[in-house]
């Protein structure tokens, strides 16, 4: 048998082969093709991993910056409160330190005027209190004038010079001078000089003012002059004593507010004086 018939028996005994190369050929496609998908599904899977992966750091990171921005915020806050409560402690301290100092100096003018007054204080004649920081100093009128008078008397004069001694020192409180009567009026004798307790308690607390400035040595920028007459009654006017202890001349401390002195204290003290003026001009004597 030749080469050639072998051959084509060959050929003719395995008709399948061609089919089997395809086959294998159109697998081999396939899976490549399978692969090649597979490894782009992955390769986007894992791009979108990234990409997701990005996005969740950079919201990370953005309510990290956040989150610092609101942790300084607060820092500063609570920085500022911090200075704001050592500040207020500081006034605070400073303040209670200003009046403890106050509170000081007011003891010593009580005390200083408790030791110059002391004779007059043990007889009922001057009575001295402390309240609130203000001191007040009520002398009853027969310890500075005469009845009926306005003028300062002798005893008065010495009286109001140990007063005037104690007041030159104190250098931040306001001294109101106030004149007081019981609810009779004048005399008929007198009521042409003084018509009415007004004009009578005006000019004797203008008097005493007048004389602490120009003997006691009291500034007078401290003093203030008013009279209120029978208004402002400590007692009751139906007995003897009711009626003595309404007429005094009160002497108060109260604290000085330079920065806010009103019109209406300038216009007292105008009208007082003017009052004091022509109780001065025409002295008078009398029974009250």
């Amino acid at each position: 048998m030749t080469e050639s018939t072998q051959h084509g028996q060959a050929q003719h005994g395995r008709p399948w082969v061609p089919w089997l190369v395809t086959a294998l050929v159109v697998l081999m496609s396939g899976g490549m093709m399978y692969l090649a998908h597979r490894g782009t599904s992955r390769a986007e899977a894992l791009a979108e991993q990234s990409r997701q992966s990005a996005m969740d750091a950079a919201t990370r990171a953005r309510d990290a910056e956040t989150a610092r921005l609101q942790l300084e915020q607060k820092l500063a806050a609570l920085e500022a409160e911090r200075t704001q409560l050592a500040t207020e402690k500081e006034q605070l301290s400073q303040t209670v330190q200003e009046q403890e100092a106050e509170l000081a100096k007011l003891k010593a003018t009580y005390d200083d005027l408790q030791d110059k007054m002391k004779a007059e204080i043990a007889d009922g004649a001057i009575r001295l209190s402390q309240v609130e920081g203000r001191i007040q100093v009520d002398l009853v009128d027969k310890v500075l004038f005469d009845s009926g008078d306005a003028s300062i008397s002798a005893r008065g004069q010495e009286v109001l010079t140990r007063l005037g001694s104690v007041l030159a020192k104190v250098e931040d409180k306001s001294i109101q001078v106030s004149g007081h009567t019981d609810d009779s009026p004048p005399s008929q004798k007198l009521q042409s000089i003084f018509p009415s307790n007004w004009e009578l308690s005006v000019a004797r607390a203008v008097n005493v003012v007048r004389f602490l400035q120009d003997t006691g040595g009291v500034p007078a920028r401290r003093l203030v002059a008013a009279g209120y007459g029978q208004m402002r009654p400590v007692s009751t006017n139906a007995t003897p004593l009711g009626r003595a202890r309404n007429r005094r001349i009160e002497v108060l401390l109260m604290p000085d507010l330079p920065s806010k002195r009103t019109p209406a204290a300038a216009v007292q003290r105008a009208i007082a004086g003017g009052a004091a003026t022509k109780a001065q001009a025409k002295p008078a004597r009398g029974a009250k």
